[in-house]
C-alpha cells in the first residue's frame, strides 16, 4: 500500500493526461464518423494560390512525435511546466471539439488526382484516405505546435540548449506551413489556430495562473514533520 501511494505521488500527474486522452480520442472519433456531410465549407481566396507540395507531409507527420516528446519530457522533468503545457493543449483541443460539434466544418481543397507519383504523394494519399476533410477549425496541428514550442521555450533545461530551441522553432514553423501545403487546412484554420495560441499564451504563461494555483495549494497543504 505504501509503495502504491509512493508511485501515485511520483506519477499521479499522468492521470489527467490519460483521462483527457481517452475523452479527446473518443469525441474526435465520433465527430469523424458523424460530420461526413452537411458541413460548412471553410475557404479563403488565398487557399487557391497555395501550391501543393507533398514533401511537407514529413513535418506534418512529425507533429505527433514532436508534441508527444515535449509532454513526456516535461512529465519527468518539471511538474509545473508539464501542467502548464497540459492546460494550454487541453483547453485549445476542447475548444476545437466544441466548435466541431456545434459548427460542423470541412474544406474542398484536396486534389482530384496527385500531380506526381512519388513516396511523398503516396504518403499524402494514405493520410487523406485515413483522415476526412472535416473537423478542421481551428487547426490543432497549428495550435499544438505553438503550444509545444512555447513549452520548450519556457522550460529552463530545454531553452538553455540552443540547438533544441532552434530545432523546435523550425519544426513548429514547418508543421504550420505543412497544413496548407498538403491541403489539410485552409489559411483560415491556420490564422485562427495562431490567434487561439496567442490568447492561451497570455492566460497560461503571462498570467502564470498554473503556478499561482500550485503555490496556493502548497500553502494550504499541512506540513507533516
Amino acid at each position: 500500500m505504501k509503495n502504491i501511494k509512493g508511485l501515485y505521488q511520483k506519477y499521479g500527474h499522468a492521470v489527467p493526461l490519460l483521462v483527457y486522452g481517452i475523452i479527446y480520442l473518443s469525441w474526435f472519433t465520433w465527430l469523424e464518423r458523424t460530420n461526413t456531410k452537411n458541413y460548412h465549407i471553410i475557404h479563403m481566396a488565398v487557399d487557391d494560390h497555395i501550391p501543393f507540395c507533398e514533401v511537407f507531409i514529413i513535418p506534418y507527420l512529425l507533429w505527433f512525435a514532436y508534441v508527444s516528446a515535449v509532454v513526456v519530457f516535461l512529465f519527468f522533468s518539471n511538474k509545473t511546466d508539464y501542467f502548464k503545457a497540459c492546460a494550454f493543449l487541453f483547453t485549445g483541443m476542447t475548444v476545437f471539439l466544441i466548435i466541431s460539434t456545434l459548427f460542423p466544418n470541412g474544406h474542398d481543397l484536396r486534389l482530384a488526382a496527385m500531380p506526381r507519383d512519388n513516396i511523398f504523394t503516396s504518403m499524402v494519399a494514405a493520410l487523406w484516405k485515413a483522415d476526412t476533410p472535416t473537423n478542421l477549425w481551428p487547426s490543432i496541428h497549428v495550435y499544438n505546435s505553438i503550444g509545444a514550442h512555447l513549452a520548450v521555450m519556457h522550460n529552463e533545461k530545454l531553452r538553455g540548449r540552443r540547438p533544441v530551441a532552434i530545432g523546435s522553432g523550425i519544426l513548429a514553423f514547418s508543421i504550420i506551413l505543412s497544413t496548407v501545403f498538403i491541403k489539410q487546412h485552409s489559411v483560415f484554420d491556420v490564422l485562427t489556430g495562431i490567434l487561439m495560441g496567442a490568447l492561451m499564451y497570455v492566460l497560461v504563461y503571462r498570467r502564470d495562473w498554473i503556478a499561482a494555483m500550485s503555490a496556493q495549494r502548497n500553502r494550504k497543504t499541512p506540513q507533516i514533520d
